[in-house]
């Protein structure tokens, strides 16, 4: 969820770029302030926190195997 908050920041800060515009927030708005909203995200996004991908968590963790097992021949 994080990943895709990050991409919608960097969307918006490159659409707000290509307009050339600030919407008025000189300060707010500006392409500094959103890249580094959407490296902080990224960040935490790859830190594990938020609700990510996760594995080893409930029954749909490992491998399925249908019919034969490969390898055992």
């Amino acid at each position: 969820m994080l990943a895709i908050a990050a991409a919608v920041v960097f969307g918006f800060a490159l659409l707000l770029d290509f307009l050339n515009t600030d919407l008025g927030f000189h300060d707010l708005f500006n392409f500094n302030t959103l890249l580094m909203l959407g490296l902080f995200l990224l960040a935490l996004y790859f830190a594990g926190v938020g609700s990510g991908p996760r594995s080893g968590t409930g029954g749909g963790s490992g491998r399925r195997f249908y019919g034969r097992r490969p390898g055992r021949g």
